[in-house]
């Protein structure tokens, strides 16, 4: 049986917006407000999927009788962890660091319904082969497209893409910071929604 209770993402992510709207037109969104660290020991997978969950219960009170839709992301370069740059310099750095060098990101993804409180939980790995890129090209690159907000410091649903060698990943969506493959999966499994059943 159809689902018909509303939809809520849990992110203030215009990306993230965008890409639940090819889906449904429908669906409140809200910031959950947690505390994003790691913790000590935590492998990048065990992060992305703890603050998928963690999200989407950050917003269970205000939406007691929703399906809320939880999504974390984690970019590693090696052993090391591609945050948001937040400026025009750490942009630069993170992509001069990268180059030539592959990134794989863990985007995991939460669907809680938040009168049960039961939840399913799953994860996209998608890997990132980066070009080798000249400072001029990174230069020329975020002057252009701007990706101080975006984990690894580049949009690869805009100019980004130029910077790749090649991706390797099941949902192009993932990279972007919601798998729509596996939203819709996690939402057949869930009996929710005629697009998914």
């Amino acid at each position: 049986m159809k689902d018909s209770r509303k939809l809520v993402l849990a992110s203030s992510s215009p990306f993230r917006k965008e890409l639940l709207n090819k889906l449904f037109s429908d669906f409140d969104c809200a910031s959950p407000d947690i505390n994003e660290a790691s913790r000590d020991g935590e492998s990048p997978l065990d992060l992305s999927k703890r603050l998928a969950l963690e999200k989407a219960q950050a917003l269970s009170s205000q939406f007691p009788d929703h399906l809320i839709i939880g999504s974390d992301q984690v970019a590693m370069l090696g052993d090391q962890q591609l945050t948001k740059p937040g400026s025009h310099d750490n942009c630069i750095k993170q992509l001069m660091l990268s180059s030539g060098k592959s990134i794989t990101f863990y985007t995991s993804l939460c669907v809680l319904d938040s009168k049960s409180q039961q939840s399913l939980i799953d994860l996209d790995i998608c890997k990132v082969y980066m070009r080798m890129l000249s400072h001029q090209q990174i230069e020329d690159y975020v002057s252009r497209d701007k990706p101080y907000g975006c984990a690894a410091a580049f949009k690869s649903e805009g100019l980004g893409i130029a910077l790749f060698d090649k991706i390797e990943g099941d949902d192009p969506n993932a990279l972007v910071g919601l798998p729509l493959i596996k939203l819709i999966n996690l939402l057949a499994k869930m009996q929710c929604h005629s697009l998914a059943s």
